[in-house]
């Protein structure tokens, strides 16, 4: 068994990280730790977790969690780059769950999240923990910084066509929703019932937090800067992202459904859909698995591809477990074979 310990431990991807983790069969949850909340017991605030042992929320301290084995930050940015530093040399491997190094520029980290980056030190390290991508570094790694939800499900959608140079790369389009879940567990006024129940919306046209991300990832394997428009929505549900991309391919005698089945053969938790389907989030809610599907409208040189994901855990705490598994040398898909919860 592996001592594990989740920093924020009270917010949506909190929660997540601690249903899985407690049903985990190699991890004894052995910390959990909220400033606000530090001396209540775990079901007071979740009580869904009824049950679930005797954990006691308590205010973070490093020198407690260096006993964990594994360290998951659920925190807002900037919070990690303060703790994870000590944790890592100490011995902790650390997996985070918020933006902070998941760009590898400080500068450009600065400019998308207001605030002089806090450890560029630890950026060279730093594992991008996409598993589809780069599960051996993951393997190796001791800092993991987990994906956004809106960059997991769009880099799995364009990656086989990027991979093989199949679509022009200045004219990629990411048209994405997401529930509500995503903004978080803080108050709000865009996420009050009132606000956002029977309402659709686009936001962030000019510039989200996650394109930066998202191009970097896509630079990184085509090996030139691509040209993405990306535009999130807001849709009244709790979990979910449904992404509708689209790309102009650049030759036409391709098998699509063929490049992707193949792309995906050995991913566990990407499952592409039979020709002419149709992914729905609720197919994946509660589960750490991105369905997609490829189109080809018209047979004409536009690619549609549909991928669909929850985005609390394979845009979040399931995809920070799967880096678990791979961090310590566990299958990948231990604790995660769930089955989506329908209705």
């Amino acid at each position: 068994m592996i001592r594990a310990g989740i920093i924020g431990a009270t917010g949506y991807t909190g929660v997540e990280l601690l249903r899985l983790l407690l049903a985990h069969p190699k991890v004894e949850l052995a910390v959990i730790t909220s400033r606000g909340n530090a001396g209540e017991p775990l079901e007071s605030l979740f009580p869904n977790l009824r049950g679930q042992g005797t954990l006691v929320f308590q205010a973070p301290d490093v020198a407690v969690l260096a006993d964990c084995d594994v360290v998951f930050f659920a925190t807002p940015h900037g919070v990690a780059h303060a703790m994870a530093g000590e944790l890592l040399a100490r011995g902790t491997r650390v997996i985070d769950l918020s933006a902070d190094f998941r760009l590898q520029d400080p500068v450009l980290w600065g400019r998308w999240y207001g605030q002089p980056h806090g450890a560029p030190d630890l950026l060279p390290e730093a594992v991008y923990g996409l598993p589809e991508l780069n599960r051996e570094p993951i393997a190796q790694a001791r800092l993991i910084a987990v994906p956004g939800c809106y960059p997991t499900a769009i880099t799995l959608g364009f990656l086989p066509l990027v991979e093989q140079g199949l679509v022009d790369l200045h004219r990629l389009v990411a048209d994405a929703k997401s529930g509500v879940s995503g903004a978080g567990r803080k108050a709000q006024m865009g996420s009050l019932l009132c606000e956002a129940s029977e309402n659709f919306k686009a936001y962030g046209v000019p510039g989200h937090r996650h394109l930066p991300e998202i191009l970097q990832t896509l630079s990184m394997v085509a090996g030139q800067s691509p040209g993405l428009t990306f535009v999130p929505h807001l849709l009244p549900m709790i979990r979910g992202i449904l992404a509708t991309l689209y790309a102009t391919l650049n030759r036409s005698d391709v098998d699509l459904q063929d490049v992707y089945e193949q792309r995906y053969a050995q991913a566990p938790f990407v499952d592409v859909m039979p020709p002419g389907s149709h992914p729905e989030t609720r197919g994946v809610r509660g589960t750490n698995v991105c369905r997609l599907a490829v189109h080809r409208p018209g047979d004409g040189d536009t690619v549609v591809v549909l991928a669909a994901i929850d985005n609390l855990v394979k845009g979040a705490s399931g995809q920070a477990v799967q880096n678990m598994n791979l961090m310590l040398g566990f299958p990948e898909t231990l604790g995660l074979d769930t089955i989506a919860v329908l209705p």
